[in-house]
């Protein structure tokens, strides 16, 4: 029998959930620890790699190709990026959530301080804000599907949307016709992240509230993009499950995407599991030397798409990923509801790891020869 949250949400005729599904999880994991150096090789000389071969770059047998592979991979970013990085600001506007996901400092068992921001407040934080420099705005919200609806979504974005180039969002998956209003509301760039690919195990990170329904969250990206939406943002949170076959199945989404809806930007994210509120512990966890080669691979498996590295990554490790892939950043971000005007460490999604200043960051990305971009263009007119 169906879940209610199964019963309620609707589904689509064809979406990636179909494509996934010709696959089997532990075959793929099995393939990719099988890859040669061989396997590597022959793809380093390839101009434009398979997903065979991403195995191969992502796999135990690339590393001691490293090298081999930073030196490709800042070659096609450059060609594409140049020496830029696009600077965006997340913005947390509520940690309510009716979620219960085991590794999140907000789900909704955590006793822990709770706060939605007004449009008032919220304009609080963009004077902030908008003193730093930024033009590029990502609204992040817990997933509190009533109190936090695609409305209130719509009613922040016409608040702010004069101030800012460029509006993201990073909240709970919406039903098509909400993505096309929050468009035409001034929304250019939707991310929306899996968490894990391995569909048989999701249920035991998110075994109640609405992301417990795994194929209404895959499809999320399909209905972004059916609603025309600019942007879409991709990625799993590594170390829910094994990393690399989570990033397989994340390159596979992508591949999809990029020929489905092939007018769609698209950009890969690589969240790492930070400390929170809660006693979780990561099953796979991914060290900085495999953070580094699945930049490259990414970056090899597709010279176009954006790269984007948070400040969950460590300073030291965010000026060195620069150079191999990445070409999006954020910089001293707050993960609370109403952080940046009122600090208050209660609220707080994770402990970030780069706290830097803005102007410390920008200082950093001049420093390694590159240019800190504040603006691209105004998406929303």
């Amino acid at each position: 029998m169906k879940t209610l949250d199964e019963q309620s949400l609707p589904t689509l005729d064809k979406s990636f959930y179909h494509e996934l599904r010709r696959y089997n999880w532990l075959e793929v994991e099995q393939s990719i620890f099988r890859k040669t150096a061989s396997d590597v090789q022959r793809a380093l000389n390839k101009e434009r790699i398979s997903m065979e071969d991403f195995k191969a770059l992502i796999s135990p047998a690339a590393e001691p190709f490293l090298d081999t592979m930073a030196i490709k991979a800042n070659k096609l970013t450059q060609r594409r990026f140049g020496k830029t990085i696009q600077m965006y600001v997340p913005l947390y506007v509520s940690n309510y959530c009716t979620n219960y996901c085991v590794y999140c400092g907000f789900n909704c068992h955590n006793q822990i301080l709770r706060k939605m921001l007004t449009k008032e407040q919220v304009l609080e934080e963009i004077a902030v804000l908008e003193k730093w420099g930024f033009r590029h705005l990502l609204l992040v919200s817990g997933e509190a599907e009533k109190l936090t609806d695609a409305t209130y979504y719509e009613e922040l974005v016409r608040t702010v949307r004069s101030h800012f180039a460029q509006i993201s969002l990073e909240v709970q998956p919406l039903d098509e016709h909400e993505y096309v209003a929050l468009g035409k509301a001034g929304v250019s760039f939707v991310c929306v992240y899996q968490e894990t690919y391995n569909e048989d195990v999701y249920p035991e990170f998110h075994p109640r509230g609405r992301k417990h329904n795994f194929r209404y969250r895959l499809e999320t990206p399909d209905r972004i993009a059916r609603a025309g939406i600019n942007k879409i943002g991709i990625g799993a949170l590594l170390g829910l499950q094994n990393w690399r076959t989570d990033s397989f199945f994340t390159a596979l989404h992508l591949m999809y995407l990029e020929k489905t809806y092939w007018q769609t930007r698209y950009s890969i994210s690589l969240p790492r599991l930070r400390p929170h509120v809660g006693s979780f512990m990561p099953n796979d966890p991914i060290n900085d030397k495999q953070m580094a080669q699945l930049i490259m691979a990414y970056r090899l498996l597709d010279p176009e798409v954006e790269i984007s590295l948070s400040t969950r990554e460590s300073a030291p490790f965010r000026d060195m990923a620069m150079k191999i892939g990445i070409t999006t950043m954020s910089a001293a971000s707050s993960t609370e509801p109403g952080g940046y005007a009122t600090h208050n460490e209660e609220l707080e999604q994770f402990s970030i790891n780069d706290s830097r200043s803005v102007e410390e960051m920008a200082q950093s990305i001049r420093n390694h020869g590159y240019e800190p971009v504040w603006k691209d263009w105004d998406l929303w007119l």
